[in-house]
């Protein structure tokens, strides 16, 4: 199974979000970052179906998404960053009513809605009304709904907001599980999140595709780049305000240490550290 970007483009009046992105995804876990702005969502949203692009096409093995129609469609399934949801259903009853909107069997619902409110930890609340449910709850309904119909093309924009560290290393198995033989394109500012379990990464800057590859091939883009250096506490601040600082450690000794993201050597004892996903993103965001 391919998934073809080909010159795609959306403009918003005079606006361009997405600016001719030429990609092609195959099975596995993709990880989209960008600042808020970079065109991450617009580009799920065409992908879904829910917004056409300006020029350009999407793919499924060489078809037109728009030409595929229900059959696209009926294999998708999406986690919206502004998931909506009935507060006076109950979690089980929105997951019968997710079904229904995709066409499963009553066998299949029943199946699936067990199964699934089991993996994300809320069998014991399935009868309980949504409006009850904390953000974290409602976010791992919505991780469920996403693939009760099996989807081959799973699109999560930000799907663990709301949730807790244990909650997150739960998302992920379940992710790493369910990608196997299908496309998940998997959206975060968590960066943690997506250098766990992303096969591919995907840098997204002003609409453009600036970097594709494995964590490793795309972190090597800033070999070298990444300082290790220990200062007085009174000089931190002053040092914050000249260059960006990854982290910020106080040492026992009345020292600090920090990790500075930087092209050139900071300072003359400065030492060089193996950079970080996270370290990647504040090189390229770090004014966003």
């Amino acid at each position: 199974m391919e998934l073809t970007l080909h010159q795609l483009t959306k403009q918003f009046g005079s606006k361009t979000a997405v600016d001719n992105v030429d990609v092609t995804l195959s099975p596995g876990v993709y990880g989209l970052l960008g600042a808020n702005g970079a065109g991450k969502t617009t580009i799920m949203r065409m992908i879904c179906g829910v917004l056409n692009p300006t020029s350009g096409s999407i793919r499924i093995n060489q078809h037109n998404i728009q030409d595929v129609g229900d059959k696209y469609r009926s294999g998708l399934g999406y986690l919206p960053q502004d998931f909506g949801y009935y507060p006076d259903f109950t979690a089980k009853e929105f997951m019968y009513y997710v079904a229904a909107l995709k066409g499963l069997s009553d066998k299949q619902t029943k199946y699936n809605t067990r199964e699934l409110l089991e993996a994300v930890s809320l069998s014991n609340v399935a009868n309980k009304k949504i409006r009850t449910f904390s953000g974290g709850m409602k976010q791992r309904l919505g991780i469920a709904q996403a693939v009760i119909n099996s989807p081959q093309i799973l699109v999560l924009d930000e799907p663990t907001a709301g949730l807790d560290p244990k909650e997150r290393v739960r998302f992920r198995n379940l992710i790493a599980d369910f990608a196997r033989d299908k496309i998940v394109i998997l959206s975060t500012h968590i960066v943690s999140d997506v250098e766990y379990i992303a096969n591919t990464i995907l840098v997204m800057k002003n609409g453009r595709l600036l970097l594709r590859g494995s964590v490793d091939e795309v972190i090597c883009s800033i070999q070298g780049m990444v300082w290790k250096y220990t200062v007085l506490e009174k000089d931190a601040s002053r040092i914050q305000e000249q260059f960006c600082v990854a982290n910020l450690h106080h040492l026992d000794n009345g020292a600090v240490e920090l990790r500075i993201v930087s092209e050139d050597m900071p300072f003359k004892d400065a030492v060089n550290v193996q950079p970080t996903l996270e370290d990647l993103y504040l090189y390229h965001f770090q004014a966003q």
